[in-house]
């Protein structure tokens, strides 16, 4: 073999391994794909969806969610915090035997005061406050979309989205696992962070 063979040979492999290094990097670096997915979970999969199908375009949201909200450290509830706020819960409860549209506003407010004392956005911007508790609480955080779907149908007069009982108790339901994962009243944490 000539020494320029040899030559380009050399310089063919390294730009291949150089261009495989770089792939490896922003794929690693954007958190795409698999690690979405893992992180995700179901949100993955609604995202996608609210994309028509664009992974993509889904993709580009969660990373910038991740970009905008994935420093943001949860303020710890001191035990009384969590007791009243476990204790106002408890009353949602109750009130939905009563009365099941009233206890889902209750709820949706409980839970957007909670996110915000644990320092996610305000709930007077609950986009950017799902938003955050996507990144964070992402395999809980469906229930509080459909509660606060449900809240604002029925706050308007609506009947919470023509939402029948049990609809509503599955809302409920979800919900309270995102209540749980951020008072520390469950047994395990929801949380899936990137590494």
């Amino acid at each position: 073999m000539s020494t320029g063979l040899i030559i380009l040979l050399v310089v063919i492999v390294a730009l291949v391994i150089v261009a495989a290094l770089v792939t490896m990097l922003i794929g690693h670096r954007s958190g795409g794909g698999t690690g979405l997915k893992r992180r995700f979970g179901p949100e993955y999969e609604r995202a996608v969806a609210a994309h028509d199908g664009d992974t993509e375009a889904a993709e580009r949201e969660l990373n910038e969610r991740v970009e905008r909200h994935g420093r943001l450290r949860e303020r710890p509830l001191a035990r009384d915090e969590r007791d009243r706020y476990t204790a106002r819960w408890t009353s949602v409860q109750e009130h939905f035997v009563e009365s099941p549209r009233q206890a889902v506003a209750e709820a949706d407010q409980l839970l957007g005061e909670v996110a915000a004392v644990r320092g996610y956005p305000d709930g007077g911007r609950y986009d950017e406050q799902l938003a955050a508790l996507s990144v964070h609480h992402a395999h809980h955080v469906d229930g509080y979309r459909r509660i606060h779907r449900m809240a604002r149908v029925a706050g308007a007069g609506g009947t919470a989205a023509g939402a029948g009982t049990e609809e509503m108790r599955s809302a409920l339901v979800g919900a309270h696992e995102l209540f749980d994962d951020l008072t520390g009243a469950g047994a395990s944490s929801g949380r899936h962070r990137a590494a």
